[in-house]
C-alpha cells in the first residue's frame, strides 16, 4: 500500500525533493505550513512527515524546535539535501531574454553574485516552488524562477542556468517523523540519539550535566537552547548525540544527566545519514 508523506511547501519545493529522496514512490503531500505538516501525522491524513531541522548556511529552523517536541511524534530518520539553485525559464527562453528573476527571498540572497552579474530585477515570492509555478502559469519569457531542478520536471519550465548560488556548502538537514516509535537497532551502523532536557535551577547545572558525555567518550553533534512558555527562565535544550541509548557510555550519560535535569525526553534513535 502507498505511504503518504508529508511536507511544508509546493510541489517541487526542496522539502518535496527530500521526501521523495527518502521515500521513493510514495505519495507526496504539500502542507503550508508546518505546523500543518505535523498535524497531517498526528491526525493520520499522513504516514511520515520529512521536516527540515536545520541549513549549513541559516543554522536551525526554529519553528521545528519549539513544535517537535510537543508533538508527539518520534524521529525515525533523517537525509540530507545538498540545496542547488537553478535558474528556470519558460520553454523556448533563453538566458538572454531574461529580465527579472522570481524566488524566496532567501534563494534570492542565496544567488546575489549571480543575479548581480546579469542585472536581473528580483521580485520577492512566498517559496521557491510557487515562483516556479507562476513563471510556468504567466508564460512570460523575460522573467525566470530561481528553483530546483524538480521544480523545473513538476512544471515543464527549461533549465538555463544550474547551481547559480554563491555558496558550493549550502546543505539542508531534514527528519522523518512518525506516531509510532522506532528505535534503530544497537550494533548495526551508526546510531544518533536525539533529546530535550531542562536543567535544574542550581548553580552550573548545564556545565555538571554535560560532564557526563565528556567522561563516557560520547560525541555530542548538537545542542541548541530556547526558551518554553514565553519565561526567560524556562529554557529547554534540544541535543544530538552519536550512540544508542544502550551503549554503555550513552546509558553513563544520561545517568549523569538525569542528576541535574527535570525533564528529560527521547525524540528518537535513528540512523545517520551520510552527509558526504
Amino acid at each position: 500500500m502507498t505511504k503518504k508523506i508529508a511536507f511544508q511547501g509546493e510541489p517541487g519545493a526542496f522539502s518535496h525533493a527530500a521526501a521523495t529522496n527518502f521515500f521513493p514512490g510514495e505519495e507526496a503531500i504539500g502542507c503550508v505550513t508546518f505546523e500543518e505538516t505535523i498535524n497531517a501525522v498526528q491526525s493520520g491524513r499522513a504516514d511520515f512527515a520529512v521536516v527540515p531541522v536545520e541549513n549549513s548556511l541559516y543554522g536551525r529552523i526554529t519553528d521545528i524546535h519549539h513544535l517537535l517536541p510537543e508533538s508527539g511524534l518520534y524521529i525515525i530518520g533523517e537525509t540530507f539535501l545538498r540545496v542547488e539553485m537553478n535558474l528556470l525559464g519558460v520553454p523556448g527562453a533563453t538566458l538572454d531574454d531574461i529580465k527579472a528573476v522570481q524566488s524566496l527571498s532567501v534563494a534570492l540572497g542565496q544567488c546575489r553574485k549571480f543575479i548581480a552579474d546579469h542585472g536581473f530585477r528580483t521580485i520577492n515570492a512566498v517559496d521557491t516552488a510557487g515562483s516556479a509555478r507562476e513563471v510556468a502559469q504567466k508564460a512570460d519569457k523575460s522573467v525566470a524562477a530561481i528553483a530546483s531542478r524538480f521544480a523545473a520536471e513538476i512544471y515543464g519550465l527549461t533549465v538555463l542556468a544550474s547551481n547559480i548560488e554563491d555558496a558550493a556548502h549550502n546543505t539542508t538537514r531534514f527528519l522523518v517523523l512518525s506516531r509510532d516509535q522506532k528505535e534503530a537497532p544497537a550494533g548495526n551502523g551508526k546510531v544518533k540519539t536525539t533529546f530535550v532536557f531542562r536543567v535544574r535551577n542550581v548553580p552550573a547545572a548545564l556545565y555538571k550535566a554535560m560532564g557526563g558525555f565528556a567522561t563516557n567518550g560520547i560525541n555530542m553533534t548538537k545542542l541548541e537552547s530556547y526558551m518554553v512558555g514565553g519565561a526567560f527562565t524556562a529554557t529547554q535544550f534540544y541535543a544530538d548525540i552519536e550512540g544508542h541509548p544502550s551503549d554503555i557510555g550513552v546509558q553513563h550519560a544520561f545517568e549523569e544527566l538525569g542528576f541535574f535535569t527535570d525533564y528529560f525526553r527521547v525524540l528518537g534513535v535513528y540512523p545517520a545519514a551520510d552527509n558526504s
